[in-house]
């Protein structure tokens, strides 16, 4: 896919293929022929302002107790759909990042609903193939900014916590309206893969993004 320019003669990357680990833009993205691009609004020391484009996913719920049981259920849906499990029986390679969307308000007594969701590849964004599971389904992610925090090691139930936290508490310091309803656990990396690990936090952004007082501005169009 090629990179589009806006009205403004600005370069935005809509839906990248990175075939290169050396690529400044998708560094944590090695594993992975295509990888989920963005803009690069600003910095601070505790998290970043991203701008990502319109795309689209293909998503599965799971009822769980626990982050890591649900995302494991899920997965194992998605992955059958990507190794064939459709009705067109196209396999295609994983993409990066895989999305677990989190509820911020879960009761130790009650199991949660999380939705896993595979970014489908650019050649099937338009016109993906039919699930043959009926427990899968296409979700439209919209043109959005998001807060995030990054992080390594492996994205457990605790750690994906401790970090949504983490990140909440310097958006509130910071006066940021974001979305308090749910965030997002992201990852980009197999669990065959033991060093380098990249996980992320999102929470989508309402209203217009805060960077706090001492930020890094980014040009427009920076990945």
């Amino acid at each position: 896919t090629q990179p589009l320019a806006d009205d403004s003669g600005a370069v935005t990357c809509v839906f990248c293929v990175s075939r290169s680990p050396s690529n400044s833009s998708s560094s944590f993205c090695s594993e992975s022929r295509e990888c989920l691009q963005f803009d690069l609004i600003c910095r601070t020391d505790e998290y970043e302002v991203r701008h990502y484009s319109a795309t689209r996913w293909v998503s599965t719920d799971a009822e769980a107790y626990f982050l890591g049981v649900g995302a494991a259920m899920a997965f194992r849906r998605l992955y059958h759909y990507i190794s064939g499990a459709n009705e067109e029986g196209v396999r295609f390679e994983m993409t990066a990042p895989v999305l677990v969307e989190v509820p911020e308000e879960v009761k130790m007594w009650e199991p949660a609903i999380y939705t896993l969701s595979f970014l489908l590849p650019s050649a099937y964004q338009e016109r993906p193939p039919t699930p043959t599971n009926d427990k899968l389904y296409f979700s439209d992610m919209p043109d959005m900014d998001v807060y995030v925090r990054s992080y390594g090691g492996w994205m457990l139930s605790i750690t994906s916590r401790l970090h949504a936290h983490l990140l909440s508490r310097a958006l509130l310091r910071a006066h940021a309206h974001f979305n308090h309803t749910h965030h997002y656990a992201v990852g980009y990396d197999s669990p065959l893969k033991l060093l380098n690990r990249h996980n992320e936090v999102w929470y989508l952004v309402e209203g217009d993004p805060v960077c706090g007082q001492e930020h890094t501005p980014l040009p427009t169009g920076t990945h």
